[in-house]
């Protein structure tokens, strides 16, 4: 029982303590929740705990649908050919670097899937301190792209290190080929219903609320897809993050909902999902022959490799702006570490490769933000001289 009692505590203290020293250090706070996590528990003031499990998953999946939440579709699906052409190129440029360097390096096949992750749940943070500029606009429609694409092959990865390669995965990826159909239908109907009657939206989300209708119904929307995505046996993770999407594709009129949400999301279950995280690394690994050298390694490869992909906006931003682009992107702190979490779980890396994940995630949050801090300074600088001129 004083296990618990302090488990809690130590839980709610990070909780609330984690934005003063985020402050502080000029950091995102997420980063801090799993170092405080990580030392925290290396002294003892967290441990393992079932309930303190479920809450941390519930928390990861909240998080994937805030990440849903960001991605308008029918914004995506009106986005100019020539520029869907080069996201998919630069998509296209992530991916065959990765194999590139997995099988010249002989990484194994999972590393093909880590190194071209994306995500977008950073680059939101980097819109409230940055605002809304071209680089940052094209990163989210890219990355939202991107993020598709990554869930994608988290959930045939999912499959894949459970039942193998036989027909096992021939079910899961038939079943979420399926899926992927019902759901295009199912946005297709909602488009048509919304538009032939578009009362139904405001009755379901009323712009006068005081029964919370338009939280009871995004928290239904994920419960709904978390539990097809159970029945299924896919990855739970894309059907919350498909969720996310259903908020600003179809409710548009309730602009507030999403950060909403996201206020409530940061505020409680997210942060146990990072706290969860830092627990369970151990800092004794840190004097692990080799392990800050491959950290170090991969960081600057998925760096790099966005980089370089990111070029192929050049036409479109300019190259300062193509690199912000690109380092925006190198940032996927919650699907790598998600899918680190995943192959150790099935044997697929070493505890080694592991902990080198968690330590290059943290590496890249904390670096990308400071590079792209003085760019974007250096950027400003540059542009007010040249006025003054």
């Amino acid at each position: 029982m004083s296990d618990n009692v302090t488990l809690i505590i130590t839980i709610a203290l990070i909780i609330i303590f984690s934005p003063f020293f985020a402050k502080v250090l000029k950091l995102p706070t997420t980063p801090i929740e799993i170092i405080l996590g990580s030392v925290l528990g290396y002294v003892g003031f967290l441990h393992n705990e079932h309930l303190f499990e479920i809450v941390a998953e519930l928390g990861f999946l909240y998080l994937m649908f805030i990440a849903g939440t960001e991605v308008d579709l029918k914004k995506v699906l009106k986005t100019p050919a020539n520029l869907m052409k080069r996201i998919i190129l630069y998509i296209i440029i992530l991916y065959a670097f990765s194999i590139g360097f997995s099988l010249y390096f002989d990484l194994g096949k999972i590393f093909m899937v880590l190194l071209p992750l994306i995500s977008v749940g950073l680059v939101a943070t980097l819109s409230k301190e940055y605002g809304k500029t071209p680089w940052l606009n094209l990163s989210m429609t890219a990355g939202g792209i991107g993020e598709v694409v990554s869930i994608g092959f988290l959930t045939i990865t999912s499959a894949a290190l459970q039942s193998g390669f036989g027909l096992g995965l021939v079910k899961t990826v038939s079943a979420l080929i399926l899926f992927l159909i019902f759901m295009f239908v199912l946005f297709r109907a909602m488009e048509l219903l919304f538009w032939w009657f578009p009362k139904v939206s405001l009755a379901l989300m009323p712009h006068e609320d005081n029964k919370e209708q338009d939280i009871r119904l995004s928290i239904g929307i994920l419960f709904l897809l978390v539990g097809a995505m159970l029945y299924l046996d896919l990855e739970l993770a894309f059907g919350a993050f498909l969720a996310g999407i259903f908020i600003p594709t179809f409710f548009e009129h309730k602009h507030e909902l999403p950060e909403k949400l996201a206020s409530y999301g940061f505020g409680f279950l997210i942060p146990i999902f990072f706290i969860h995280i830092g627990s369970s690394f151990n800092l004794e690994a840190l004097v692990m022959d080799g392990l800050i050298v491959k950290a170090i390694t991969i960081a600057l490869v998925m760096v790099f490799m966005r980089v370089i992909a990111s070029l192929v906006f050049i036409k479109e931003l300019g190259v300062i702006d193509a690199i912000l682009m690109g380092l925006s992107h190198s940032m996927p702190l919650t699907l790598l570490i998600a899918m680190a979490t995943l192959a150790y779980t099935a044997n697929s890396i070493d505890t080694l490769h592991y902990y080198a994940f968690i330590l290059a995630a943290l590496f890249q949050v904390i670096s990308v933000m400071i590079v792209i801090k003085l760019i974007n300074n250096h950027k400003l600088k540059k542009q007010e001289s040249e006025n003054l001129v």
